[in-house]
């Protein structure tokens, strides 16, 4: 491979992906479980899935905004580094004259 900084940023894309969607099924399996959701197998696996990512917004943010907003924070910024890696890996792709999209 001739480009392995094009293969990282597409893995990298990748991994922000998944976590993104592993935030929304989390907040999706919350709304349908109810009060239950604490006792779902499923949604503990999401908490453990998603905590890395909760952490990273629990550092990020100030001690003002509540546990129960992280979430949705933690959405917005993995949306927003998803969308600066797609910037990236086109100019990437201009600099080097490649046709990725």
């Amino acid at each position: 491979m001739n480009h392995p900084e094009l293969l990282i940023l597409g893995v990298l894309r990748a991994l922000v992906e998944v976590a993104g969607l592993f935030l929304l099924g989390q907040g999706l399996l919350g709304l349908l479980a109810g009060r239950g959701r604490d006792n779902n197998t499923m949604y503990k696996l999401f908490l453990i899935i998603t905590g890395p990512v909760l952490r990273m917004a629990r550092m990020l943010t100030p001690r003002l905004i509540i546990d129960k907003h992280l979430p949705y924070i933690a959405f917005a910024v993995l949306f927003w580094i998803w969308i600066a890696l797609a910037w990236l890996k086109k100019l990437y792709c201009e600099t080097n004259l490649l046709q990725c999209f």
